[in-house]
Formats: structure tokens, C-alpha cells, sequence
């Protein structure tokens, strides 16, 4: 084992070897070959290169080289071309600190059964007068460039779970095509975590509409992972314990607390709210969303077919089960 192995425990060392091919004999082979493909995108500022952050890139992709430099490529050109997302990109910004608060994302104390970190989000929460679905997105980007930082999840992964209770159409009308596309490419393409599954629950009709418009923008191994269960907790537990889950979501802890991982982040400036108004948000952040208009959501639902959403409101028990099981 070398020293960049030394936080994983024994299990996670085997499961690291078995699935992502990790072989401590040749890792800082592995790691130079993909530092040796920088020098083919002189186009792209890669504004790290260390052995540390060129391993994670590895883990994701399960040591194929070229596939892990070029997600490596991908990460600092997502942010290349949307610099104003990464200006104050702090938790203390405004509209990040915000969306944490509100549990933009949560993060459940205990890991799965197989080690993932469960994230949570609660789709309602989201207090537009507050801050922009950009500023969610950086919130969620912030909290997974903190969080991959532990190797253990760099091997185990992520669980997402979106609770769409509460969700109005109102809200659903700002989750334009350009919006949907900003965050899977800043989640799917461009980040080294591995997703193993991302779980629907208490979905309306209309976020059925938004997943068809954006399933064919995602990858086949993304769209393996994606389970909508509407109000079948039941089918949710088959796959997340529910001794972890808290009440919400059918489980047997307390209701979660929206600023548990906001403190994590925020530490002594959790309370700190003087610059948290309004007013004080930057402005490119807001520009990101001007030409995200409620107008291009409609002209993207109008492609399905009136005819599947009936067909889906009146199946609903059917059709919220589980699309596909996890590798």
C-alpha cells in the first residue's frame, strides 16, 4: 500500500482493487501516464496536476487512463466556461451559504451498506427570493468538491435522493433545458464522483415530463442508476435501509435537520446572516439565468406526448418503480 492508499481501511482497499482495477504496484505509473496526456489540451488551464487530485479522476473512471483524463479535461473546462459560477465560490458566499442552509444538499450521518454517502435534497425548500437554481448547483458543487476529499468516498460513492413533495409546477416552470443541462454536465461529465443511484420520491407528474425531456442528455450508465419510486417508499427501502433513512423518507431516525451539513461547511459563520440579503448577490451568478426562460420549459414539454403523461398520472404506482436495478 502506498501513502496515497493510507486512508482507506482494508475493505475498502479490496473493493478498490476488485472493481476500480486499483493496483498500488503501479499507481504512480497510472497517475503519471494521465499527467502525460495534459500536454495535448494546451487549450485548458489545468490549475492541478498533484498525484492526490489525478488519483481521484482514476478512481471514477476505474483506471482507464484516457477516459480519466478526460473527465481530468472536462472538470476545469465546465469551469472555464462558466467562470461566473466559480467567482466567490466559498460557502460563505450569499446565495451558496443560502441553499446550504436550506439543505441544498443534506447529507445523512450514516453511509449505506456499501459505503456510500447518502446525500438528500428536498426540492421544496428552495426559497427562490432568497437564491437562483445556479446557486443551488454551486452549493451542490462546493459540497462534493469538500466531500470527495475523503478517499473512502472516492471509491464508495454517492447515493442522491430528491424528495419532490411540495414542488410546484410554479417552480418546476424555472427548470428550463439550459438549466438541466448546466447541472448534468457540471454533475455527469465533469466531476470525479460515482453516482450509484439517484432516487425520485413523491415526484409530481410534471417532474416525469422534465425526466423525459433530459433522459436522452444523460448517459446509459446515469439512466441505470435513476429510480423513481413516487409515494412507493417501499420500493426505496429495498434498496436503502431504512434503519439510516430519517422519518421523511419512511425511516426510523428524526426528521433530518436542513443545516446539518451547512454547519459542517460554515462552522462559526452557520449564524452569521449580515451579508445574506437580497440585494447582495453577485450579479453574474444572476446572469447565468437570464436567458433561462420559463417560455424554452414550455416550447421542451410540448415534445411529450399529452398522451404518456395521462397515461403515466393514472399508472402512477406502476410507473414510480424502480426503472432499472443497480449494477
Amino acid at each position: 500500500m502506498t501513502h496515497l492508499q493510507a486512508g482507506l481501511s482494508p475493505e475498502t482497499l479490496e473493493k478498490a482493487r476488485l472493481e476500480l482495477n486499483e493496483n498500488p504496484d503501479t499507481l504512480h505509473q497510472d497517475i503519471q501516464e494521465v499527467r502525460d496526456m495534459v500536454i495535448t489540451r494546451p487549450d485548458i488551464g489545468f490549475l492541478r496536476t498533484d498525484d492526490a487530485f489525478i488519483l481521484r479522476f482514476l478512481r471514477a473512471r476505474k483506471f482507464q487512463h484516457f477516459e480519466a483524463f478526460r473527465l481530468l479535461a472536462q472538470y476545469f473546462e465546465y469551469r472555464q466556461q462558466n467562470l461566473d459560477m466559480f467567482k466567490s465560490f466559498k460557502a460563505t458566499d450569499p446565495g451558496i451559504k443560502q441553499a446550504l442552509k436550506d439543505g441544498f444538499p443534506g447529507g445523512l450521518a450514516n453511509l449505506d451498506h456499501y459505503g456510500r454517502k447518502i446525500l438528500v435534497l428536498f426540492a421544496a425548500n428552495w426559497d427562490q427570493s432568497r437564491y437562483t437554481l445556479v446557486d443551488i448547483l454551486r452549493a451542490i458543487l462546493l459540497s462534493l468538491e469538500a466531500m470527495i476529499e475523503d478517499p473512502e468516498l472516492q471509491v464508495n460513492g454517492f447515493v442522491l435522493i430528491i424528495d419532490w413533495s411540495n414542488f410546484t409546477f410554479k417552480q418546476a416552470s424555472k427548470l428550463t433545458p439550459s438549466m438541466l443541462r448546466l447541472a448534468i454536465e457540471g454533475l455527469q461529465d465533469s466531476f470525479p464522483a460515482r453516482f450509484g443511484g439517484i432516487h425520485f420520491v413523491n415526484q409530481p407528474w410534471y417532474i416525469h415530463a422534465l425526466y423525459t425531456v433530459i433522459r436522452p442528455f444523460l448517459k446509459e450508465k446515469t439512466r441505470k442508476r435513476i429510480f423513481l419510486h413516487g409515494n412507493n417508499l417501499n420500493s426505496l427501502h429495498q434498496l436503502i435501509h431504512p434503519e439510516i433513512l430519517p422519518s421523511e423518507f419512511g425511516g426510523m431516525l428524526p426528521p433530518y435537520d436542513m443545516g446539518t451539513w451547512a454547519r459542517t461547511l460554515l462552522d462559526h459563520e452557520y449564524d452569521d446572516d449580515s451579508e445574506c440579503n437580497v440585494d447582495s448577490y453577485n450579479t453574474p451568478t444572476k446572469d447565468i439565468e437570464k436567458d433561462l426562460s420559463p417560455k424554452s420549459m414550455k416550447r421542451s414539454q410540448s415534445v411529450v406526448d399529452p398522451g404518456v403523461l395521462k397515461r403515466m398520472d393514472k399508472n402512477e404506482e406502476e410507473n414510480m418503480q424502480p426503472l432499472l436495478s443497480l449494477d
